[in-house]
């Protein structure tokens, strides 16, 4: 499974410019399988979370449409920039532990009709053998919608040989635009997209002469950006089985009665394993209403009749939605979860902290998990390196900063103090 090992954002709403984690040109650490980012309320943990959301939203409905969503580009633009500079993003990933990293970027500008297009875009991966600090290899790079893209599979020669002249500089973006360089070979093809609005990736990724690119496109297709709604949850879906659960969890009657009819056995293991977890919960089960839809059942401890989706407590239908997307056949790629802690009981944070880590580092083809919270109950359960500390400086912009980078922050876990109590008390911020 593909794990995100750095990720680097600038000029989005309050992140100027931050980065965390590993990316192909310096030597942090690669992010954990699990991570939380923390920090005071205004701080950017929401922006970190939008940040995701936006390059999906620019995946699946363009750029355009993704700037729109949230308000338009000039209120997800940092304030006080100049608009000769761009909106720009770069995820560092692996997509199997014994396979070269590949680094993905692009960025966005304003046109001259002051619309928002892909100014950049980029696709590149290091090469067997190369130094770990050597330039990698492109095999997309696009310039406002005009580029090369190298196809197949293996790297051809001519390419291998001499790949800074072909696709690493602007030289040759430059030779098209002007029409002086028309040539492809068999390894190589030149780009003219007709929409600048969606990215390159979109198109390209359709095609099966680009294989790295379908790979990096089914990455980001297959990201979970948890939006969970309890009243969401409660609504009364028509009866039908669906695979997955939705952003918003409106369909989580449907996926509990895919899992009960496709793979009854398993599912009754792991409600069973939900029901443990969750305080006075026996079991959990599925019925038709007359008119067609679908309801979802809750018996608890003490009562003879159920109780029903409508009654139960968002904490309730949270923890145990949580719990199901875990055990998702087909798991995501990544989930992003913002502050799962709200509507939850202190006590079960712990527990929700440690079955998001043992998933996500224990169990095989697992999803990667990326949390903002700003409960330290949450937080105990965390180790220093899966925490990133975000903060506001004066300038209004945010810093980001790994938790165990700071050394008595270190030194007091090591000596048994718990993470989300030296924040609670200021050793964080």
């Amino acid at each position: 499974m593909a794990k995100i090992q750095g990720f680097r954002v600038r000029n989005y709403k309050a992140l100027k410019d931050i980065s965390f984690g590993k990316l192909w040109n310096n030597n942090e650490e690669p992010l954990t399988t699990l991570t939380a980012v923390i920090g005071k309320n205004g701080a950017g943990k929401s922006s970190i979370f939008d940040a995701f959301g936006f390059i999906a939203d620019c995946l699946k409905n363009g750029v355009e449409e993704a700037c729109d969503k949230r308000g338009g580009f000039s209120k997800i633009f940092s304030k006080g920039q100049s608009l000769d500079e761009s909106i720009s993003f770069e995820i560092y990933y692996r997509e199997e532990e014994n396979e070269n990293p590949i680094t993905y970027e692009f960025s966005v500008k304003l046109d001259e009709f002051e619309r928002p297009f892909i100014y950049k875009e980029r696709l590149r991966q290091r090469r067997k053998g190369q130094h770990k600090f050597g330039q990698p290899f492109s095999f997309l790079i696009l310039n406002s919608g005009v580029g090369v893209v190298w196809k197949g599979e293996t790297l051809g020669k001519q390419i291998e040989e001499d790949d800074n002249s072909l696709f690493n500089t602007d030289e040759l973006i430059s030779e098209i635009e002007s029409g002086k360089n028309t040539e492809e070979t068999n390894e190589t093809e030149v780009i003219r997209l007709e929409d600048t609005r969606h990215l390159g990736i979109t198109t390209l990724g359709a095609l099966k002469q680009h294989p790295r690119i379908i790979s990096f496109r089914k990455f980001v297709e297959s990201w979970y950006l948890s939006y969970f709604s309890p009243d969401s949850a409660r609504s009364l879906p028509l009866a039908g089985v669906q695979k997955h659960l939705d952003i918003h969890g409106d369909n989580l009657a449907n996926v509990v009665q895919f899992m009960q009819r496709e793979q009854p056995k398993r599912f009754k293991n792991i409600l069973e394993n939900i029901s443990q977890k969750i305080p006075g919960l026996l079991r959990i089960d599925t019925e038709q209403s007359s008119d067609g839809r679908l309801l979802l059942k809750f018996f608890a401890q003490g009562f003879e009749k159920p109780f029903y989706a409508q009654q139960m407590s968002d904490g309730t239908l949270k923890i145990f939605t949580y719990l199901l997307l875990m055990e998702d056949p087909e798991p995501h790629s990544f989930i992003c979860i913002e502050e799962p802690e709200n509507g939850l009981y202190h006590k079960l944070l712990e527990l929700l902290a440690k079955e998001f880590r043992e998933y996500a580092s224990s169990r095989k083809n697992s999803s990667q998990i990326f949390i903002t919270t700003h409960q330290p109950y949450f937080v105990n359960a965390l180790n220093p390196n899966e925490v990133w500390i975000l903060e506001k400086q004066n300038d209004g912009f945010s810093r980001i900063t790994r938790a165990d980078k700071k050394p008595l922050v270190k030194e007091m876990v090591e000596e048994g103090l718990e993470l989300g109590n030296l924040w609670y008390s200021d050793y964080l911020d």
